[in-house]
């Protein structure tokens, strides 16, 4: 490269026709980093019990994330429902740069606003970059804040390889990832925030009178696979972050740098047909790593989760590395790997939203800002800890049990309108069991630092008739 500048200048008449023939071969050079970061595809698959590493393929290979940036968008609004600063139903104000962004989009005006929950959905459904702008901007007071304050997060959950510029990934130069950072945060989501982790698993949702389909084509088709999300542009490729559970085990797998859609679903569906029988099936059930300690939340700590309150860790999130497999990719048989682990798509009834459309003035769009976003985050330190894990830690009231985990989210739901005041600092999740073979969910409102205050929450909420017991996790 550089004989053949020094000869070309050497020949060149002008000086300005030297400046604009080195203009355009440091194009080139720009061009040719770009396309080596996305051209190569990689993957890799854990163990989400055992932290293992099952298969590698260049998972430490920078790439850019495209719409899975938004898993990381996601993580920092349920942090913010869960420690209280959101609710479901609160509106979010979309500006005019959130409503300008380009498709895909759910397409809601500037000065206009809808729920969290709505937002939520048609960024794991539809993949919306206007809603994610939004949220961005109401939990950050500007999406350039809130890119700060999801890099912080990702150097607190340990991933080390990754840069956020924007919360929806549309194309940014600065912005980049790699698998093994994808696997970490697509295992965190799960295990920090099972109370609201069923959203991914969502294949459409009522907009209005409008049905919005998901992306994600391989929910219903793939055996087990219960989320997380797609990403695709031209620079990154077609990506994926698979989560998939055959009762006994569970994997999270990511695939980046696909070729096509069918191609990275193919290979997906190859990695998890391989993979899963070599899983393992000792652990703890719905926490990861409970090993042999009685504590759930010390042993959690082990592999994925932080020693101290979840996310500011002392112990980043570990994925082992002793027992990678080969890079040879089993899924050659293309097409026919889909074929042979496909199940028929189960009919779904969509839950139904209520969509909050609302006119958002100046003045409250301010007001949103300053309630909800945390403080500017140069530094992982600079962030508020929540106290998070797989369930919140010490004492909870349970207020109802149910053989259907949607029935004992809509109690929640319907007992903090009930009692907004009482359990303003609490946050209500699920928890399954088993019984007599059967699976059923538990009610919970967590985060009561004291046997005395569950006391003193169940009995407010028994004088409005509503019946709960307290107990310690």
């Amino acid at each position: 490269m550089r004989q053949a500048l020094s000869v070309i200048s050497a020949k060149s008449a002008s000086p300005l026709k030297t400046i604009m023939i080195l203009a355009l071969a440091m194009s080139f050079v720009v061009a040719g980093a770009a396309s080596s970061m996305a051209a190569r595809s990689s993957a890799i698959v854990v163990d989400a019990k055992t932290g293992k590493v099952l298969y590698s393929s260049d998972a430490n290979g920078r790439r850019y994330p495209a719409s899975l940036t938004k898993m990381m968008t996601l993580y920092l609004t349920f942090e913010a429902m869960a420690k209280g600063r959101i609710s479901r139903n609160t509106p979010v104000p979309f500006s005019a740069k959130a409503a300008a962004e380009p498709p895909t989009k759910l397409g809601v005006k500037a000065g206009g606003a809808v729920s969290v929950e709505t937002a939520i959905l048609s960024m794991v459904t539809k993949s919306a970059n206007d809603s994610s702008t939004a949220l961005g901007e109401m939990l950050g007071g500007s999406e350039a804040n809130f890119a700060r304050m999801m890099t912080a997060k990702a150097r607190q959950l340990g991933m080390n390889g990754t840069v956020f510029r924007n919360a929806n990934g549309l194309p940014d130069p600065g912005q980049f990832t790699t698998a093994r950072d994808m696997a970490t945060l697509g295992i965190a989501l799960r295990e920090h925030f099972p109370q609201y982790y069923s959203y991914f698993s969502q294949r459409s949702f009522l907009y209005g009178r409008q049905r919005i389909n998901g992306h994600n084509r391989l929910l219903g088709r793939i055996k087990g696979v219960d989320g997380i999300k797609t990403g695709y542009t031209r620079a990154s490729g077609f990506n994926l972050v698979s989560s998939v559970s055959d009762g006994n085990r569970r994997l999270v797998a990511v695939v980046m740098g696909g070729t096509s859609g069918r191609s990275r679903d193919n290979q997906m569906a190859g990695l998890i047909n391989a993979y899963m029988p070599r899983a393992s099936t000792r652990g703890g059930g719905a926490l990861v790593a409970k090993g042999g300690d009685n504590n759930p939340i010390k042993a959690l700590a082990k592999v994925f989760l932080p020693k101290n309150d979840a996310p500011t860790p002392d112990d980043k999130p570990v994925i082992e590395d002793d027992a990678v497999a080969s890079n040879d990719d089993p899924t050659s048989a293309d097409e026919q790997t889909v074929a042979a682990v496909e199940e028929p798509a189960p009919v779904v009834k969509a839950r139904k939203v209520k969509t909050v459309i609302v006119t958002a003035p100046k003045v409250e769009t301010a007001q949103v800002v300053a309630a909800y976003a945390e403080p500017a985050a140069e530094a992982p330190q600079a962030l508020d800890p929540v106290n998070t894990a797989s369930v919140p830690s010490g004492w909870a009231v349970q207020v109802a049990s149910s053989p259907k985990q949607s029935e004992a989210q809509a109690f929640l739901d319907k007992t903090a309108k009930q009692a907004p005041k009482i359990l303003a600092s609490a946050s209500g999740f699920t928890v399954a069991f088993d019984k007599d073979g059967e699976t059923y969910y538990r009610a919970r409102f967590g985060g009561f630092g004291s046997k005395t205050a569950a006391w003193n929450a169940c009995n407010a909420l028994k004088k409005k008739k509503i019946t709960c017991y307290a107990v310690q996790q």
